[in-house]
């Protein structure tokens, strides 16, 4: 089986990775936290206040999202084990689901970086070179590389 665009990060997790859209080089996210187990996909972005610009939260595996309960505002973008986009939900306010059933991912970033830079046609990838990767999730991904 191929692997997921995940890959690299799950091989070296102390790198510097930032989220990159693969063929314009935009950079979406400097900072990327993690959530790859049940109990860190659960909590996600509900404990903060609010939320830098730059970051992004790559929960994986996931196929939807919900902001009940939190403060602020995000963007979502969905991608399959490829990276490649299946949907955006730009403006997700507070109290509110999104579903996408044919992904493997969704990467949760804040309200507004998405506006404009990109559309369903992109493909997503991770590139070395930004501050350092904080993890969200000690526990064990091996359920994702099935």
């Amino acid at each position: 089986m191929r692997a997921h665009w995940l890959a690299p990060l799950l091989r070296d997790r102390d790198a510097k990775w930032r989220l990159v859209e693969q063929q314009s080089g935009l950079v979406l996210a400097e900072r990327i936290d993690t959530a790859f187990d049940s109990a860190s996909r659960r909590t996600g972005l509900l404990a903060r206040e609010s939320w830098p610009e730059g970051s992004a939260l790559i929960i994986a595996p996931c196929q939807a999202v919900h902001t009940v309960g939190m403060r602020f505002a995000i963007d979502v973008v969905f991608v399959d084990r490829a990276g490649a986009v299946v949907k955006v939900r730009q403006g997700m306010v507070p109290w509110r689901f999104a579903v996408a059933p044919r992904a493997f991912a969704a990467i949760e970033v804040p309200a507004g970086t998405l506006q404009g830079r990109i559309g369903h046609a992109a493909v997503l990838t991770l590139d070395v070179g930004a501050p350092a990767l904080e993890s969200r999730s000690a526990g064990s991904i091996a359920s994702m590389c099935r």
